[in-house]
């Protein structure tokens, strides 16, 4: 899959128990846009943060939080975003979902370049 150069970033922040169905939202999210066939996610485990609560949450070794902010993060076509977008409506109860465009420089994923399975690359020798 070949991203434009010009794409849309969905970033979704919301806290680590945040749950759908009993299993972590964010995993939830990320299986979801797998299915759907976007380009990718990622997820990032924040280390502190805030929101409308303006509960501060922190992973401070002498104060441990149970609900640490995590932010997911999609990058792939407009046309692709706009109906996922529309889906995870519904999952989201409680976080911060934006939409900003972006410019992609480079997605290197193509079958063709990929090695067969089993035959990675060997890496050169130095002398």
């Amino acid at each position: 899959m070949h991203l434009p150069s010009e794409a849309q970033l969905l970033r979704i922040f919301i806290g680590e128990s945040d749950k759908h169905h009993g299993r972590p939202l964010h995993e939830a999210l990320v299986q979801l846009a797998r299915a759907r066939g976007l380009a990718g996610a990622t997820v990032l485990h924040g280390v502190m943060g805030f929101g409308a609560s303006s509960r501060v949450h922190t992973a401070k070794i002498l104060r441990l939080s149970e609900d640490l902010p995590v932010v997911i993060e999609i990058v792939d076509k407009p046309d692709r975003i706009a109906p996922f977008l529309a889906e995870i409506d519904s999952l989201i109860t409680e976080g911060l979902v934006t939409l900003e465009p972006v410019q992609v420089i480079a997605y290197r994923h193509d079958q063709k370049d990929s090695p067969a399975p089993g035959n990675s690359p060997t890496p050169e020798k130095s002398p």
